[in-house]
């Protein structure tokens, strides 16, 4: 079999990775006043230190942008770009969870002097001329694996999600630093673990451009993760879990962005653009539900059975279907004991919004393909159903 793979040239993931790196890398790359997009609370937070500090020290002016919200809208993106050509930005650095990554991306490509309307790159491939300004990604969260996809997600209209996909917006270098993210929340820390899980398995699965290189990333990735992420919950300055989980959600990130996620993601989207549940948690909500609706399926069975003595060791012992069984009850008891929501009608969710939903979810023809099962607006009924 064939296979396409695209990833972010160059990684960097040790402690003060962004301190020790970032001013150089960028300065390297010809620029001397750089854009860094992040958000108000890791500001405020002290977050952006490093990364200021790093690109001072080589004579780099820095400007910020820290406008981004969760599930950022087309206008932050919009005035971020008017921002950045009035201040003459050389170069962008993207700090933070998915949000900033995917607002940066965008940004870079769009501060091209001829760069095409944002409104013709909404799919995959869109974009005609494959420049951009100079681009690092900092990861805050373990995580969307944002720094080493392809991707970004907008969310357009009032409550509708799309995704830019081309390669031109992976960016040329990502930086991991596991200090950065031990002041995450516990919910967040979680959310953003299972969120890279659901990389990785969905990865796995996928109907069309599944291929080995991204096979592989995905039992790296749910290794580190399904072995760290209680660790991390419970001892949030664990240094060496924080770094195992940057790793396995860098790894998610690289299988998926080549072997796209499927129905969760789909199912996911409209609760996050709808009710505002972040996207980790909206995974979350989602993952035993679908991964039950996918086993039905032959291939898919297989698939996960291969992959369930990552998720529980024990799972290896067992016949397939069972193993199979063993890791849904897994992802299940996973979010209950991390403290999470586990359905939807306690994220705000009416019973009486399951058909908007449903119908919401049928417009994910981007994901909804790569699934090893046919999704219909009905299953996707007794998804949410089953969910709520």
């Amino acid at each position: 079999a064939g296979m396409l793979f695209n990833t972010t040239r160059s990684i960097v993931a040790e402690i003060g990775a962004v301190r020790n790196k970032l001013g150089a890398t960028m300065g390297k790359m010809g620029c001397s006043r750089v854009f860094l997009v992040t958000d108000k609370g890791l500001l405020d937070g002290g977050q952006c230190e490093c990364a200021v500090q790093s690109l001072k020290e080589h004579g780099i002016e820095v400007f910020t942008y820290t406008n981004v919200v969760a599930d950022p809208p087309q206008h932050i993106i919009e005035e971020a770009v008017s921002q950045g050509r009035e201040l003459g930005i050389d170069g962008v650095v993207g700090l933070g969870g998915g949000s900033p990554m995917d607002v940066a991306k965008l940004v870079a490509f769009l501060l091209m002097p001829d760069a095409q309307d944002l409104e013709t790159l909404y799919g995959v491939n869109k974009v005609v001329k494959a420049q951009r300004r100079p681009l690092a990604l900092v990861p805050t969260t373990a995580g969307t694996g944002s720094e080493v996809t392809p991707v970004s997600i907008i969310t357009t209209g009032e409550n509708e999600k799309k995704g830019v996909v081309d390669p031109t917006l992976l960016p040329d270098v990502a930086l991991l630093d596991p200090t950065l993210t031990t002041s995450l929340p516990k919910h967040v820390t979680a959310a953003t673990g299972i969120d890279a899980m659901v990389h990785a398995i969905e990865a796995y699965t996928s109907k069309v451009l599944k291929n080995d290189l991204s096979d592989s990333l995905v039992f790296l990735a749910l290794e580190l993760l399904c072995a760290n992420i209680r660790k991390v919950c419970d001892r949030p300055d664990d240094l060496e879990g924080r770094m195992a989980m940057l790793k396995g959600s860098l790894f998610a990130g690289m299988a998926f962005a080549n072997a796209p996620v499927a129905a969760v993601h789909a199912l996911a989207y409209p609760i996050g653009s709808h009710f505002h549940v972040p996207h980790g948690l909206s995974n979350s909500l989602m993952l035993p539900h679908v991964l039950t609706f996918n086993a039905e399926d032959a291939k898919a069975r297989k698939q996960y059975a291969d992959l369930a003595h990552l998720v529980v060791p024990y799972a290896a012992e067992a016949p397939e279907e069972r193993a199979v069984q063993i890791m849904i009850d897994e992802f299940a008891n996973l979010s209950s004991d991390l403290g999470l929501e586990t359905r939807l009608s306690q994220v705000g969710v009416g019973f009486d919004d399951i058909k908007m939903l449903s119908e919401e979810a049928m417009k994910q023809t981007r994901l909804l393909p790569n699934n090893p099962r046919e999704v219909t607006v009905t299953d996707a009924m007794q998804l949410y159903r089953a969910a709520y």
